[in-house]
């Protein structure tokens, strides 16, 4: 349910332009923040689904731990999200499609359970693998066949 919640976000990013990567964040059974990917439209490096759905759900909770939170994401977290995410203290995470290319959640490394750091976080990836992947296959899809003509 709360992967469909994020993939409808990744969606909303396709509308713009943007890669399509979306992300919410839940506590207690209620999603407190939902974002997608703007780093096109802001210009921004930070500008990732999941550090802008940290900054709204730090928001709503009053603070920067998000001690019992849950972030679903469409993508394999970056390094720059997986750090942003050991930060916040948030304890779960699942995500969509694994990237082969920047994934640091357990495709490349996995920064969220590494007992060097004081925080880790359990990790369940591939939920909706198919369904979330196919969303940026086709975005890039049709980008590259824009680009051809």
């Amino acid at each position: 349910m709360y992967m469909k919640l994020a993939m409808e976000e990744a969606k909303k990013a396709e509308q713009l332009g943007e890669v399509p990567i979306g992300a919410v964040i839940v506590y207690k059974d209620e999603v407190i923040a939902s974002a997608f990917n703007l780093r096109e439209s802001l210009q921004t490096t930070a500008s990732h689904a999941e550090l802008i759905a940290i900054d709204k759900a730090n928001e709503q909770v009053g603070s920067w731990r998000l001690e019992d939170c849950t972030l679903y994401v469409t993508l394999e977290p970056c390094p720059m999200c997986a750090g942003a995410i050991l930060q916040a203290r948030i304890p779960r995470v699942v995500f969509g499609a694994y990237d082969p290319k920047a994934g640091c959640v357990g495709t490349l490394l996995n920064l969220l359970d590494d007992s060097r750091f004081n925080h880790r976080a359990e990790v369940q990836g591939g939920v909706l693998e198919k369904e979330c992947g196919l969303l940026l296959t086709h975005f890039f899809q049709t980008l590259r066949n824009k680009r051809k003509e």
